[in-house]
């Protein structure tokens, strides 16, 4: 039996993964090698790794706990969990039954994208989703950003610490009068009408086409669709979760444990504030320590 079974295999759970290989507790990792940002060249504001693939940065973590000898990393998905503290059982999909004292969930979330040609080719490129990510390297540039909600305010006066040129798509919403007051008080001008597709032009730049009106060509577009974690094993679990404007997120104490003893969560799937590789990689060092401290006798 492990100590601890982690469930993803990305930023959080490697994280995880190394202390408790540290601690010299036995952990196995499953992951099915599917991360979210996969589609983003490079990653961001990770201090040691700014603008590097987020690919080569897993690689690279992956092949320095490979000098731990109580990690295993196994490329294999958690079809379902059961038991309790100290005595958890999780099968994986060739049928085989792996035991442990302790679980950690870190398998991520994926983005549901709308149904626009174009969005889905251009994600990661020139439609990306967060302005610490991305905003550096296109700062000064004419921004766009797709209107999801009422939190799309804030985002539009936070766009400002990096471009003075900002247009919002209202894509079929309702924006209150107040709201575009304030816009325009910000020089930030509102497209009404749907957005009925989207042209990728190299690796930014693209031209947003609308049902009413002219084309409007951005330097880059930010566009915050709904996720959903990538698993559906918190439900069967029944684990308490958290609504946020652009999905659920597992709920989680101070010691990044779950609703259900024994369980912890990190990364995207437990982080209710700005998804980040940083915040991923912190929340599961502490998945890892406090699941290890808590194995104490």
């Amino acid at each position: 039996m492990d100590d601890v079974i982690i469930i993803g295999g990305s930023f959080a759970g490697l994280a995880g993964a190394l202390q408790l290989g540290r601690a010299r507790r036995k952990v196995t990792v499953l992951d099915t090698g599917l991360p979210r940002n996969r589609f983003a060249g490079h990653s961001h504001g990770l201090l040691g790794h700014d603008h590097k693939p987020p690919l080569d940065i897993l690689a690279e973590a992956r092949r320095q706990l490979a000098r731990y000898p109580t990690i295993r990393l196994v490329n294999a998905r958690a079809d379902s969990v059961s038991g309790a503290i100290d005595d958890f059982s999780v099968l994986i999909g060739d049928g085989e039954s792996l035991g442990a004292r302790r679980l950690i969930l870190s398998y991520g979330v994926v983005d549901q994208m709308p149904d626009v040609p174009g969005f889905v080719e251009g994600w990661g490129t020139s439609i990306v989703p967060c302005p610490y990510c991305d905003g550096f390297e296109v700062a000064g540039q004419h921004w766009g950003l797709v209107w999801s909600g009422p939190h799309s305010h804030n985002q539009a006066r936070l766009f400002h610490d990096w471009t003075d040129r900002l247009t919002v798509f209202a894509d079929g919403h309702d924006i209150s009068p107040d709201i575009r007051a304030d816009l325009a008080r910000r020089n930030t001008p509102v497209v009404d009408g749907r957005i009925i597709e989207i042209a990728q032009h190299g690796t930014h730049s693209a031209t947003v086409k609308l049902d009413i009106g002219p084309n409007v060509a951005v330097d880059i577009l930010f566009a915050l669709p709904r996720n959903k974690p990538s698993a559906s094993l918190h439900e069967s679990l029944s684990l308490a979760t958290i609504d946020r404007p652009d999905g659920i997120v597992i709920k989680v104490d101070e010691r990044r444990e779950t609703s259900l003893p024994g369980i912890y969560a990190a990364g995207d799937l437990a982080n209710p504030l700005m998804p980040s590789v940083t915040t991923a990689s912190w929340q599961g060092a502490m998945a890892g320590t406090f699941a290890q401290q808590s194995m104490l006798v």
